[in-house]
């Protein structure tokens, strides 16, 4: 399964080095630092955001309520920041990252202890959250004028000619990618999606695995709630409306398995990084909208195709294995006979 993936990974890092050459030669503006800099600006929340998709995903599990999770986390912040403009920078960004990690945990509670499907679970928190934001809100929004000049700084700073999101995305990664593969609760994960049976067999509690996963998504929804409010400058109750759909897209064009246990960290870059690409050279390409979220559809659902054929793939070589062996073991019965 590893080279499958080492394959696909390859694949698209291909495809998008291809892509971006074919769009750089029709316009050049497309390939210059600047531009290629508000790109990763702008795909950084979907970098965080994917990843921490995926490991919910890799525990059979699906998480909905992200982008409503993102949205009341950012809110929150946004209100700490009007309320309390003296507040340290430190503690507005923890308030988005706390208020987010029990959003997530009440998701992970409930789907874990109580076994409610994840789709029906988050689905309904979805609901629950936006509500929340307007009731919150009082049906208001925030905007940048009410909010403290530090709150709005700090995702616009710049070192090395990245911003300030684009290099949390980074440090993000690199978590992830050491939790993922070099930690004992990080390889629980792929275990209980791989094979749940299998993995309670090994002691590893799955209820205990599911909570964390979606604690996980569910503070870095709320680190990119923070990122999203401040570098945009408004909150209210539609930011990132529909964004979960885009999440979990890049997971599965990086090579995501829906049915849990198979995804890396890469995969899952490259996959955000693809849609990023398509979003940002459509209109580069002068693309009327019209065509633009039709294009962005059709783009996704192939790369899903793909996916699942390629999934499909192991399948087809057991079957001739498995048939050699029965045709040993029915040979050895009859020598010793």
């Amino acid at each position: 399964m590893r080279n499958v993936l080492n394959y696909r990974e390859l694949g698209l890092a291909l495809v998008l080095i291809v892509g971006v050459g074919v769009i750089g030669a029709y316009q050049p503006v497309f390939l210059e630092w600047r531009n290629i800099g508000d790109i990763l600006t702008e795909t950084s929340v979907l970098f965080m955001m994917a990843l921490a998709q995926m490991v919910v995903i890799l525990t059979r599990g699906i998480d909905l309520s992200v982008a409503a999770n993102l949205a009341l986390s950012g809110m929150l912040a946004a209100l700490v920041s009007q309320y309390y403009p003296d507040t340290p920078l430190v503690l507005m960004i923890l308030t988005a990252i706390l208020s987010g990690l029990v959003l997530g945990m009440i998701n992970g509670a409930l789907i874990a202890f109580l076994g409610i499907p994840p789709i029906v679970m988050t689905l309904g928190t979805l609901a629950v959250y936006r509500g929340l934001i307007i009731i919150i809100a009082k049906g208001d929004q925030v905007n940048a004028s009410e909010m403290g000049v530090t709150f709005q700084a700090f995702p616009k700073m710049a070192l090395l000619g990245l911003t300030t999101p684009v290099w949390i995305a980074i440090l993000v990664s690199i978590l992830f990618w050491v939790f993922l593969n070099l930690t004992r609760a990080g390889r629980g994960l792929y275990a209980v999606g791989g094979n749940p049976v299998a993995a309670r067999y090994c002691g590893i509690d799955q209820s205990r695995q599911e909570l964390l996963a979606y604690s996980i998504s569910g503070a870095v929804a709320g680190l990119c709630g923070y990122l999203w409010v401040a570098r945009y400058g408004v909150a209210y109750s539609e930011i990132a409306n529909g964004y979960e759909l885009t999440v979990i897209a890049a997971c599965v064009i990086g090579g995501v398995s829906i049915g849990g246990g198979v995804g890396t960290v890469a995969g899952t870059l490259l996959g955000a990084l693809f849609l990023g690409i398509v979003m940002t050279a459509l209109p580069v390409l002068q693309i009327t909208p019209f065509w633009q979220m039709a294009i962005s559809g059709a783009v996704i659902l192939a790369a899903v195709v793909i996916n699942a054929r390629a999934e499909k793939r192991p399948d087809k070589l057991i079957l001739p294995e498995a048939r050699r062996l029965g045709r040993d073991t029915r040979m050895l019965r009859r020598a010793r006979a």
